[in-house]
């Protein structure tokens, strides 16, 4: 049935999705940022289809619900399609865990560089922007 195929499909881009997160955060605990922009091409590619996935299931239920509406979801639905759509509900849950993982580490390693850069460049707000001060130290021109 179409609705299988596309549920399967749907979780091997999460899987997908997971393990290139994964690799996203081993590489930023080894300052290797690279290749975490080389992936995002993958990623995006990943993410929308498993949009479209995720269209083409759900309107493969609202026609199964519309062909049959004085029956349940539960009843419309065999076995193995109620594990796939289990699947796809801890696929996504741990996608979400990776990803917030990632976010963290992120932003720890981007305030990091933000108070270096302070250090290196010390900046003072000129109404509305952020502008280097003249006297910076490590600018110094030395022939």
């Amino acid at each position: 049935m179409m609705l299988s195929y596309q549920l399967q499909s749907a979780i091997k881009d999460l899987e997908t999705l997971i393990s290139l997160s994964q690799e996203d955060i081993d590489d930023i605990r080894e300052a290797n940022h690279n290749p975490q922009f080389d992936r995002l091409a993958i990623k995006e590619e990943k993410i929308k289809s498993f949009e479209q996935k995720k269209a083409m299931i759900d309107r493969e239920i609202s026609k199964l619900m519309t062909q049959h509406p004085s029956l349940p979801l539960s009843e419309l639905l065999d076995n193995e399609q109620h594990q796939q759509l289990d699947s796809l509900k801890e696929h996504l849950s741990q996608l979400r865990d990776v990803n917030q993982q990632y976010a963290k580490m992120v932003l720890s390693v981007g305030s990091f560089y933000n108070s270096l850069l302070e250090r290196l460049v010390p900046t003072q707000m000129q109404g509305y922007q952020k502008v280097a001060i003249s006297e910076a130290s490590f600018l110094e021109v030395r022939a």
